[in-house]
């Protein structure tokens, strides 16, 4: 044996509070790394019981099905119609009622049945209105929700002027409004 082991030797066997000590110390580290071991354990297995019961959540949960969400905004998905024109027909009436249901008043309108869009089976209208400005969010609304479905592909908003005291113009809000719908006859 070496110098260094055999003053450990020595150090040990003549010192019993030394190997006490020693002993001791060994013990408390080999227990300090058990308790950290479990600990780590325990929020391994915490965190994974959060995240069990997330994806249980997340698998309970209801969506609507096809006959709650026919109940909520009846209707089929598509524009219905035997020809483009009658789909374009059935396009502004439902966006004329929509417009009617929030108070709002339709100027004009243009439907485009013609357009390139037709070709991939959407129908286009333009519709211009006058409106209150709270009405504008439930038209939106109701036009995303409802049956068929609509895409809004342009919205032009125009408020009533200021006057010089610092009052809005007596009035409703002028919009221009871009809808297209998916016609299902076309296929």
């Amino acid at each position: 044996m070496s110098d260094v082991g055999n003053v450990a030797v020595r150090s040990l066997t003549r010192s019993p509070l030394f190997a006490t000590v020693l002993y001791l110390a060994v013990l408390a580290g080999l227990v300090t790394m058990s308790l950290v071991a479990l600990a780590n354990i325990f929020d391994h297995k915490r965190a994974l019981a959060r995240t069990s019961d997330l994806l249980n959540q997340l698998r309970d949960r209801k969506t609507p099905g096809t006959a709650v969400l026919l109940a909520e905004h009846p209707g089929t998905p598509f524009l219905e119609g035997p020809t483009v024109t009658v789909a374009g027909a059935a396009l502004l009436q439902r966006v004329a009622m929509a417009v009617g249901n929030v108070g709002g008043t339709i100027q004009s309108s243009q439907v485009d049945v013609l357009g390139t869009q037709v070709k991939d089976g959407f129908v286009g209208l333009v519709v211009s209105c006058e409106m209150e400005q709270p009405a504008l969010q439930k038209l939106l609304y109701d036009l995303e929700v409802g049956m068929p479905f609509l895409f809004v592909d342009q919205l032009d908003v125009q408020v009533p002027q200021m006057t010089a005291i610092g009052e809005g113009a007596a009035g409703k809000i002028r919009v221009v409004l871009g809808v297209s719908a998916q016609w299902n006859g076309s296929k």
